[in-house]
């Protein structure tokens, strides 16, 4: 099987081609060659198919085996992979994905190949029930809550078609994320897990970034929540609706529009190397 090694801010994914290779089970293969030890080494796996309704169709599994509904900087990605490898020759494609039909806006360099993608993400929803979360309010803003370890924070939630929390800290870089992470992610109010962004705000538009993924745990970025933390910093008064996030794998720039209400996620994609196993 030939598979490729991209990353989108540091954040990388095993990719593979599902219109030529087929894995029968995608959870066991994604737990096995994610490990950085023993395998490929990625954040997942990612199968880029053939979708009935878009362009293209995404799935998209954690390093620990779990199905995830989308990832925006898989997303990007996606849009190099298809363009690169002359699956197509749009520079405007749709994606299907389990948090619905996504639009990518491929920008293309002096080679001919992929520099950067826009991805629609569609709006956020803020709706508590829909996140989702237990927690008994119309939307969770900035909504103190004890998690175990006797640790207290308040929180933001938002969904990007899958479910975020937003955090905000100083001295973020000193957080310890891996004693942090589980415990908020696992907590009884999010009956799905939750993805966690913990942010230091720089000013109204620069905001610094760490997050805990569900499912695979601190990671280099995460498109999603980059797109969820923004979302939050509006509603937290705490940034502009255009704003840069600097995350460990580097920046994406991030607008919620007034005229659509649409995430607007702009950021590089990379491939790391090609490989066959």
């Amino acid at each position: 099987m030939k598979f490729t090694k991209m990353h989108g801010t540091g954040n990388d994914y095993i990719y593979v081609n599902g219109f030529v290779e087929t894995i029968e089970n995608p959870a066991e293969f994604a737990i096995k060659y994610s490990d950085r030890h023993k395998g490929i080494g990625s954040d997942g796996l990612v199968m880029i198919m053939p979708s009935e309704s878009c362009d293209f169709r995404m799935r998209m599994f954690n390093a620990d085996g779990s199905e995830s509904e989308m990832c925006g900087n898989a997303s990007r990605c996606i849009g190099k992979y298809v363009y690169d490898k002359c699956l197509t020759n749009k520079t405007s494609v749709t994606l299907e994905t389990l948090a619905g039909i996504k639009v990518l806006e491929l920008f293309i360099g002096t080679d001919h190949k992929v520099e950067k993608v826009t991805v629609d993400m569609g709006e956020p929803i803020l709706d508590a029930v829909k996140i989702p979360t237990t927690i008994q309010k119309d939307r969770v803003i900035n909504e103190p809550v004890n998690f175990e370890g006797g640790l207290r924070y308040n929180i933001t939630t938002v969904s990007m078609g899958n479910p975020h929390a937003v955090i905000y800290a100083n001295g973020i870089h000193n957080m310890d994320l891996t004693a942090i992470g589980p415990k908020v992610e696992n907590a009884v109010i999010f009956p799905r897990r939750t993805n966690t962004e913990f942010i230091e705000v720089v000013n109204h538009e620069l905001i610094k970034m760490r997050v805990w993924e569900r499912g695979s745990g601190e990671t280099m970025a995460c498109g999603t929540g980059a797109c969820a933390a923004v979302v939050a910093g509006v509603l937290n008064g705490k940034n502009a609706r255009k704003t840069t996030v600097e995350l460990l794998g580097g920046e994406l720039s991030i607008e919620w529009k007034e005229s659509d209400n649409h995430v607007y996620l702009t950021g590089g994609a990379t491939t790391v190397f090609e490989g066959e196993i």
